[in-house]
């Protein structure tokens, strides 16, 4: 988190010239030699490539899509990555960080929000979506052969996906909505994979693009925190020791791509016994003190899924 607003770690890599200004995702290889386990050396070669420390760390899905770093031309091995959710706190780094490393790799901390404008609702439905995606969807939806592989046709996915026709917006469905969006050629990635240059026709193509299928790993990893919000304490592993209620929300939200109502906000994190006082005050918010929190750690030995159960969206 940078300024209450989910960041991810992009770095610049060499490839195929069309996707030069493109950023990545971190990357490296797995050593069995030197690491005992995945997680390990995922966690060896953060810490050796970046100086970061990781905090919670989950593996999301095996990524080996056609495409992703293959063209027809290629007449090497395919490559195939696991995918990791890994979180970390920008302020506990922020003194431990040696040098320039992130520099030196071309690294940056950029809003998740850029890669996926339409998934931040905390300020109001995004006007993104009934002035152009949802027509464009539309358009395509209506016209798209089904796909027998598929059990819903494009409509419905389309309606379902996108909170149409009575059906509610579930934040979850942050992997879904890119695919559909991918499926209907409205990202720059539908091309690429098919190493076409993107149209210069007015089209309106939606979101920063990644390199190889990277904007997709980020989208299911936002999928499986926004999820994981609900019934694992993993909020508070992007927290300081102490903070205020405000400050929790705000960070929640910020996840979550929603605003929540604060008074219920309140009473859930009450319910839920996931915070206890410090006993401190802060006076940075310029008005009246704010009480200090802490994550209660015991809540985990007590009962096996600790989270925020958030209802719809408001």
């Amino acid at each position: 988190m940078r300024d209450l607003s989910p960041v991810a770690l992009v770095v610049n890599t060499e490839r195929a010239e069309q996707e030069a200004q493109l950023g990545s995702l971190p990357f490296g290889p797995f050593d069995p030699v030197h690491h005992r386990t995945l997680e390990a050396g995922l966690r060896n070669w953060v810490d050796e490539q970046t100086g970061l420390k990781l905090g919670y760390v989950e593996q999301l899905y095996t990524f080996g899509d056609r495409g992703r770093l293959t063209r027809s031309s290629d007449e090497g091995g395919h490559e195939v990555s696991i995918g990791y959710l890994a979180l970390t706190q920008l302020q506990r780094n922020a003194a431990a960080l040696p040098g320039r490393r992130l520099i030196d790799m071309g690294g940056r901390w950029r809003g998740w929000y850029g890669f996926f404008p339409w998934e931040d609702w905390r300020e109001d439905r995004p006007t993104m979506l009934d002035e152009s995606i949802l027509p464009s969807l539309e358009r395509w939806a209506e016209k798209a052969p089904d796909d027998r592989l598929r059990p819903m046709k494009p409509l419905q996915r389309l309606k379902l996906y996108f909170g149409l026709s009575g059906a509610a917006w579930d934040e979850e469905r942050v992997l879904e909505r890119y695919e559909l969006l991918y499926e209907a050629g409205l990202v720059h990635e539908y091309f690429l994979d098919r190493g076409l240059q993107p149209p210069t026709d007015g089209r309106l193509l939606f979101g920063h693009p990644m390199k190889m299928d990277h904007r997709r790993i980020l989208a299911t990893a936002i999928s499986r925190l926004r999820s994981k919000l609900k019934y694992r304490p993993v909020v508070f592993e992007l927290m300081p020791e102490s903070f205020t209620l405000t400050e929790l929300q705000a960070t929640v939200e910020a996840i979550s791509g929603r605003h929540l109502h604060k008074q219920n906000f309140r009473r859930l994190v009450e319910q839920g016994q996931l915070v206890e006082p410090t006993g401190a005050s802060s006076t940075a918010t310029g008005g009246r003190p704010a009480k200090l929190f802490r994550f209660r750690r015991s809540v985990l030995a007590e009962r096996p899924a600790p989270g925020l159960r958030l209802g719809g969206v408001s």
